[in-house]
């Protein structure tokens, strides 16, 4: 089954909410065009708080921790841990997360890194095969040399021992009841089980997913799984430690050093030393308003800045009035945020990363002087901020199909959590160890050390972190109100996703849901990319005449998003995936 067959059996949907001071017929022209027999999706509302995520059952158990007067980090721990039961293709515990924390007490902003880390014996050759080549990438992916020191757990607790509320242990008993009691196979599951091609030669993962014959169990199939409720009883009480350390760790590493594709070297000693990290926010103006993301070792949040403030310096223009000079202005602001990414974003920890420079409003202009309202830059060049003179050479490949998952959540105080995490590609690692799956976020690493001499700042190094496209964002209006919270998986397309939500809901002025449901579209400093199936198609002559080189392809976001309305939250879901939103 092709990709696109899978997106079309997962589904997309029209307008989700009445547009009230928008037209029937701009509906029509925003939302993508409903597949068969789908519903569209609504947004919730509520005056006291609201969780949006990918999966019902994961909004459920956010929704009941937020109603027994639990904080916005306590839900999040409860809505990562039955996702990683409910939508194993996307996170888990064997993966890693980037959190983005508002408390409303103190008005303060802190950001939490749990990116997996290169083993210890890692080197900068480890992608590379015969003659010196760089390995292919799915050789890559389902090897041993894949699976990067997860980092999930460690940042969930980290940032619960300073936000959260509820005891630890009891925020692990929805997903422990859930993995005891079963819980029914979606279409989208079941689908994209179909479309793989790797899972089941993994033994452990073929009794889970697979019948005896092969076939993907069948949508409402009861899955339970025992191992992963026990993995999760000794972490509620034990704590992380009970991952990183024992049992546990001895099995993930021995998972790893006897893989049958390519053995790799993650070791216990490995587990034991991760650490999560507070970073620096990363933050900047987008008209009156302050928009604040995950710095390095993402790129995301650089790079959504950087689009927002070149789009700022542009002339104004939107979708439905202009959508070809909106996609057109759109696209080329990607360009140069993407060609700056590339060169000079990987782990703060090895290399000097120009922050700064890449968000003054100086160099915003510069890049923006650049775009030319009638010809496409086709492919844009890297700047030169202030700070780049230390500043490596960084590359590095991502892939963007349906794995990683972000959620959305604010409580009854005003907290708020934004949370994206990821085991990489479609079922990561493609290994299946105690109920989990493991990742495969080190092929999000350069697979050269070397370009023209000069060093690649994302090379494989000992400990390092790869770099990563995962964006979750803040958005504060001019009196320093929260008004926004986003993000979304995707691959390196996340950035892509995430500033156009924003765009969309704040500049726009679409209400949300349709702001999530609208077309796709941008540029990774490559083709400019239309979303396949929706109206956005048509603009390709249009674009063609610009000078863009154009590819129509499926765009699997998973968008979940909180606006403020006045005095009331409004929580929405992408269609594109099977996440819902509530609040009360």
């Amino acid at each position: 089954m092709t990709a696109r067959r899978v997106l079309a059996r997962v589904g997309r949907a029209a307008c989700g909410l009445p547009f009230l001071f928008w037209a029937a017929a701009a509906c029509a022209q925003l939302a993508p065009e409903p597949a068969s027999g789908v519903a569209p999706k609504r947004a919730a509302v509520g005056q006291r708080f609201m969780v949006a995520a990918a999966h019902p059952l994961a909004v459920d158990a956010g929704y009941e921790v937020l109603k027994r007067g639990g904080t916005a980090m306590d839900a999040a721990v409860a809505v990562q841990l039955v996702l990683g039961l409910v939508e194993p293709q996307s996170s888990g515990v064997g993966g890693g997360a980037f959190i983005v924390h508002y408390s409303a007490a103190d008005q303060r902003l802190r950001t939490y890194d749990g990116r997996e880390t290169a083993p210890a014996a890692a080197r900068p050759d480890r992608f590379l095969g015969l003659f010196g080549r760089p390995m292919g990438f799915i050789d890559a992916v389902l090897s041993g040399k894949s699976v990067g020191v997860p980092g999930t757990l460690a940042v969930l607790e980290l940032a619960h021992r300073n936000h959260g509320r509820v005891e630890w242990a009891a925020l692990a008993t929805p997903a422990i009841d859930l993995a005891e009691n079963g819980f029914a196979v979606s279409p989208r599951l079941h689908a994209l089980l179909e479309w793989d091609k790797w899972l089941a030669r993994d033994s452990f993962a073929a009794r889970y997913f697979y019948d005896s014959a092969g076939r993907p169990k069948p949508v409402g199939t009861i899955l339970r799984n025992p191992e992963y409720a026990a993995v999760l009883r000794d972490v509620a009480k034990q704590g992380a430690d009970a991952f990183y350390r024992g049992p546990i760790a001895a099995d993930l590493a021995a998972a790893v050093q006897s893989h049958p594709l390519g053995p790799g070297d993650l070791a216990v000693e490995d587990l034991a030393g991760y650490r999560a990290k507070e970073r620096e926010p990363v933050c900047g103006a987008f008209r009156a308003y302050r928009v604040c993301g995950m710095g390095p070792p993402s790129s995301g949040g650089i790079a959504v800045l950087e689009i927002l403030g070149i789009l700022e310096r542009l002339p104004r223009t939107d979708y439905v009035r202009d959508p070809v000079r909106a996609v057109h202005y759109f696209a080329e602001a990607a360009r140069l945020a993407y060609a700056d990414r590339d060169r000079y974003v990987a782990d703060p920890d090895f290399v000097d990363v120009p922050v700064a420079g890449l968000l003054a409003p100086a160099y915003l202009a510069e890049r923006a002087s650049l775009v030319a309202a009638e010809k496409s830059l086709v492919r844009a060049l890297p700047g030169r901020p202030a700070g780049a003179e230390r500043s490596a050479f960084a590359d590095g490949v991502e892939a963007d199909l349906a794995s990683t998952t972000h959620f959305s959540i604010i409580d009854a105080e005003g907290n708020a959590v934004a949370l994206t995490s990821s085991i990489e590609f479609l079922f990561g690692n493609h290994r299946f160890v105690r109920g989990f799956l493991l990742n495969n976020e080190l092929t999000d690493f350069s697979f050269v050390a070397e370009e023209g001499g000069r060093p690649v700042a994302n090379r494989v190094e000992a400990r390092k972190r790869p770099r990563s496209s995962m964006s979750p964002t803040l958005v504060f209006d001019a009196d320093g109100r929260l008004v926004m919270i986003v993000g979304s998986p995707g691959g390196h397309a996340i950035i892509h996703y995430t500033a156009r939500v924003i765009v969309a809901a704040l500049d726009w002025g679409m209400p949300l849901q349709a702001a999530l449901d609208a077309p796709h579209f941008g540029s990774r400093n490559g083709p400019t990319e239309l979303e396949a199936g929706t109206p956005v198609e048509r603009l390709r002559p249009q674009l063609e005449a610009l000078g863009h080189p154009v590819r129509v392809r499926e765009l699997a976001s998973g968008v979940h998003a909180v606006l403020r309305v006045g005095d009331t939250w409004v929580g929405a879901a992408d269609p594109r995936r099977d996440g819902t939103a509530r609040g009360e």
